[in-house]
């Protein structure tokens, strides 16, 4: 499973660099609750898409059976993980919750960002 790794290697760090990058923004800009918000958000969307790749390796390596009730398992640990940011941000006014909101799609963002990147400029990796 070294594409996988391969992919999470190469998305989740820029998720997280950008995240950082518009929260140092939101934080000069005096929006430190923004920044909070879309950093717990990207984090919970990085540990998704960890829990994504695990669930592909589970299915690829017991029996049917198994790994059918694996991927049900995870998939319910991954939607209890999501929900996590948007709790604490509906909770604690120190999150935002729009903005944790987007923080959990900030992998998914990234991805159709490359995809779009490639479409546009053929022949880039």
């Amino acid at each position: 499973m070294d594409a996988v790794r391969d992919l999470r290697k190469k998305y989740c760090p820029a998720a997280l660099f950008i995240a950082i990058m518009v929260a140092m923004v939101l934080i000069f800009a005096g929006h430190r609750e923004l920044a909070r918000g879309l950093i717990l958000g990207t984090l919970f969307s990085i540990i998704n898409f960890v829990l994504m790749g695990m669930s592909i390796q589970l299915r690829m390596q017991k029996t049917r059976r198994a790994s059918t009730i694996a991927a049900l398992l995870l998939v319910l640990m991954r939607f209890g993980f999501l929900a996590v940011p948007v709790v604490v941000a509906l909770n604690y006014d120190k999150f935002h919750v729009v903005t944790a909101i987007v923080g959990l799609f900030m992998v998914q963002a990234v991805i159709l960002a490359d995809a779009l990147r490639k479409m546009v400029v053929p022949g880039q990796s």
